[in-house]
């Protein structure tokens, strides 16, 4: 074994050290998460070994396209970025906000409270940890946070894989956000499998980090482990399906609100979300009260929600976006455009999740390219 780990030094873990990672997390409190294979995709559920990993599995993904293929070898992390994000974990699809129970001197509300979940994320991809980053300005800067977000994220650990790999729909490196983990990791391992030999290149980002390859059996990774771990990330980035010219966005989308290309895109789109509940980031929400039949008990719930949904720009003189297009529109500028006057950073980390999970494939890239070649303000000019 080599000496004490150091924050940003290469070893080497085989897959008993990843076996034994996993029963250490599990031993010390966390509930992890990680990717597993249901219903025809690959998810992020709970992981209690090596066994529940996707071995041999990988994703084939197109616009509006995802499929399962075996691979011809036995690689753990083999696969891109299925249906689900971290976020449903941190920032949960349905959460109970408060009760409310009639009593003699009147309605008494009580807040929901839950016990801090411990969460340690197993396998996530560097387009996903700047998703969470982004998140994290979302829900935990400036004067409003997020009590449940904070709690859960502050008591998380993270261990990140880096892709050997790209989907057809991946365009992380435009956004400079992949292949590789840089940053936001205690743990980021890089899955390498030459000839019958199969092991991963791990770095420490934390003293949390370098505490759990103390627990570990590792070796100091030599010049040809590293450079097989950087030949498959890579690899990865040479892959990748789409690009995003991302030079002048923020203006050119929020100079072009009546482009022809908008009314192109309504015509295809259905309005059905499911962009918004596959993307890392988006964070809109709404929120519900409910009763039983007595009236005596009352409830709110926090919900997901979309800019997509007719109901959520309701304001009092009624709907605000009627149409497909403006809320597309709405979406897009949002997420490329005006995400940077909110928070100083794209909406957008290059997953890829909108182009693979919307029934019609519309692609993202495809729409601010089409935009781009023939801005409104030159039309005019013509």
């Amino acid at each position: 074994m080599a000496s004490s780990p150091r924050i940003g030094a290469k070893y080497t873990l085989d897959r008993e050290a990843l076996q034994n990672l996993i029963v250490e997390l599990t031993d010390s409190g966390y509930q992890v998460m990680g990717p597993t294979m249901r219903d025809g995709a690959i998810i992020y559920d709970a992981v209690r070994s090596i066994a529940d990993l996707p071995e041999g599995w990988t994703d084939d993904q197109e616009g509006g396209t995802y499929r399962l293929e075996k691979r011809l070898d036995n690689a753990l992390f083999g696969y891109n970025v299925g249906p689900h994000s971290w976020k449903k974990f941190l920032f949960p699809p349905r959460q109970k906000l408060w009760t409310a129970k009639r009593s003699d001197q009147g309605f008494e509300i009580h807040p929901e409270e839950e016990e801090p979940l411990r969460y340690a994320f197993l396998g996530v991809r560097s387009c996903e940890l700047h998703a969470i980053a982004i998140q994290d300005k979302v829900f935990m800067e400036d004067a409003y946070v997020d009590p449940v977000y904070k709690a859960r994220r502050e008591n998380l650990l993270i261990v990140a894989v880096n892709c050997g790999q790209a989907a057809n729909t991946c365009f992380c490196v435009s956004m400079n956000t992949g292949p590789e983990a840089k940053a936001g990791f205690d743990l980021a391992l890089t899955e390498v499998i030459d000839n019958d030999r199969h092991y991963f290149v791990a770095e420490a980002g934390s003293e949390r980090g370098t505490g759990l390859l103390e627990k570990l059996s590792f070796e100091s990774a030599d010049s040809q482990e590293e450079a097989a771990a950087n030949a498959a990330v890579n690899r990865a980035a040479e892959q990748m399906g789409r690009t995003l010219n991302t030079q002048g966005i923020r203006a050119l989308l929020q100079d072009n609100p009546d482009h022809p290309r908008w009314d192109d895109v309504a015509k295809r789109c259905l309005s059905c979300a499911n962009c918004t509940m596959a993307c890392p980031t988006c964070f809109c929400s709404t929120v519900e009260d409910v009763t039983d039949l007595s009236g005596d008990h009352a409830e709110r719930w926090r919900s997901w929600d979309s800019c997509f949904n007719l109901d959520f720009t309701y304001m009092g003189g009624g709907h605000t976006r009627h149409s497909f297009k403006s809320r597309y529109r709405q979406w897009m500028t949002h997420k490329l455009s005006t995400w940077h006057d909110q928070f100083d950073t794209s909406g957008c980390v290059g997953c890829g999740r909108c182009i693979t999970w919307c029934p019609e494939g519309i692609d993202i890239t495809e729409e601010a390219a089409a935009i781009r070649k023939t801005p409104k303000s030159q039309e005019k000019k013509k």
